[in-house]
């Protein structure tokens, strides 16, 4: 595996979703987003934020239109000097990243694993995450606070309506909420140790893992918390897609940039 100068930091890009939601019959990462798929907005994202030596995406296996999209956008980091890997995505995002942790070059201590479905994240967060990673941290999340109220719920039912319902049972103080994004950044060796243990997990234990600093939760480490941003959205559904087109190409485009 080639090398990249010691102390380097690389980016995992997770792009290896069906984008079913989205209702476009194509991989998440090869949905149009203006001119160009989500993935090459995520890919120029980073390389615009300057803190990676290598990028490394997961695409599903045997996608050959995702996979020439990414030969061209390898050309691109390599003008910018910036090594470029492509991976078959696995079953789940859990295996998508271990398969590009797998492919990080020698010299790298920090990883940011971020997701193709977020495609406007600023430079800004991709930076507060590498600050806090050059401060010692070997986990950090970027979050927004959680402006909703939120319940806990539970399945329940009444006598004339019928199943299909839920009931409140608990409602959390919003002070303590966070709205999790990516790019989430760690220490590669704790997060390649996070996910040597998730090979111990059960299949219920496995089902609830929803992002990376769960698995470095796992191992009882800390994990610490930069401000998001609220342009690092993920596009999931078509009212997502619109409001990113909007931010991108509508007329008040210069109200949006944001670094």
């Amino acid at each position: 595996m080639s090398e990249v100068d010691n102390g380097s930091c690389a980016v995992v890009i997770v792009a290896a979703g069906s984008g079913q939601r989205l209702g476009h019959g194509v991989p998440k990462a090869r949905v149009p987003l203006g001119r160009e798929p989500l993935l090459a907005h995520a890919v120029k994202g980073v390389l615009k934020a300057g803190i990676a030596a290598q990028i490394c995406v997961a695409i599903p296996a045997d996608d050959a239109e995702l996979a020439e999209i990414c030969r061209g956008l390898g050309a691109e980091a390599a003008t910018a000097g910036v090594k470029f890997t492509v991976v078959d995505g696995g079953a789940d995002r859990s295996a998508s990243v271990a398969a590009a942790l797998a492919e990080v070059a020698d010299g790298t201590t920090t990883v940011m694993v971020h997701d193709a479905a977020r495609p406007l994240t600023p430079s800004g967060v991709f930076n507060r995450v590498a600050a806090a990673l050059r401060d010692g941290a070997t986990a950090v999340i970027p979050a927004l606070a959680v402006t909703d109220t939120i319940k806990t719920v539970q399945p329940a039912n009444l006598p004339r309506t019928g199943a299909g319902l839920e009931k409140v049972v608990g409602t959390p103080s919003r002070d303590q909420l966070r709205a999790v994004q990516t790019p989430q950044g760690f220490d590669l060796a704790t997060l390649r140790r996070a996910h040597e243990n998730a090979l111990t997990f059960d299949a219920e234990t496995a089902s609830r893992i929803t992002d990376d600093a769960m698995l470095v939760e796992a191992l009882g480490d800390e994990v610490y918390v930069v401000q998001g941003s609220t342009h690092s959205f993920k596009v999931t559904t078509p009212m997502d897609l619109l409001l990113a087109e909007a931010m991108l190409e509508g007329p008040l485009r210069p109200r949006w940039v944001e670094g």
